[in-house]
């Protein structure tokens, strides 16, 4: 409840565009997911994705079967908002990741720096056994967090920072890297973050 509603917090005092993590065009994530050729009636989910554009993107692309999952209500309502009556074309949930048990197997899990504000063992471990059940065998993950070059805290919260090795040791013999890419992220204000992006298939 404390992590909410610290979310539910910043949502409702920042805009969009003030928020550090805001990127009107995810062209990382965007660019591994294009690399993975997904028919365009995939099952989809977006972990953490509240009010980021990575939905927006999916659905100018034609893609159907899409979740957006958020602790934060605020950050969905905000979405919502946004997308006007192509909201309805989304599957909303309201749930922490660490304790989200899927109803249903996806073919593509999207986290674009939600997984690093999970730094205690029983909550790492709440969002691994989530994406087991949730990824289909030979499903794809697409998962970004801060590099070992980038910040140690995010919006006033510890992080725990990945590189390449220690994100495969976290994921376990299961998960196939496919690809990774470190790419510096220029928040609103004019700093730069580091980010890793990597790929895996479910074995």
């Amino acid at each position: 409840m404390e992590r909410k509603e610290h979310w539910d917090g910043i949502y409702s005092s920042k805009k969009t565009e003030e928020l550090s993590w805001y990127q009107p065009d995810p062209i990382e994530p965007l660019h591994l997911f294009n690399n993975l050729h997904f028919q365009k009636s995939a099952n989809i989910i977006d972990i953490g994705g509240g009010d980021s554009l990575f939905v927006d993107a999916l659905l100018q692309r034609g893609y159907s079967n899409i979740s957006v999952l958020d602790i934060s209500q605020k950050s969905i309502e905000r979405a919502k908002l946004r997308l006007g009556k192509l909201a309805e074309k989304v599957k909303w949930i309201v749930a922490d990741a660490s304790q989200f048990i899927p109803d249903e197997k996806y073919d593509f899990w999207h986290d674009r720096a939600a997984f690093h504000f999970l730094t205690e063992p029983a909550e790492i471990s709440g969002y691994l056994n989530a994406l087991d059940k949730g990824l289909h065998p030979n499903g794809m993950l697409v998962i970004g967090t801060f590099s070992t070059h980038g910040p140690t805290q995010c919006s006033g919260i510890n992080i725990r920072q990945y590189s390449q090795d220690s994100m495969a040791k976290q994921l376990g013999p299961g998960y196939q890297n496919l690809e990774c890419l470190e790419t510096g992220h220029k928040t609103p204000s004019g700093s730069i973050q580091d980010f890793i992006f990597c790929s895996y298939r479910k074995k």
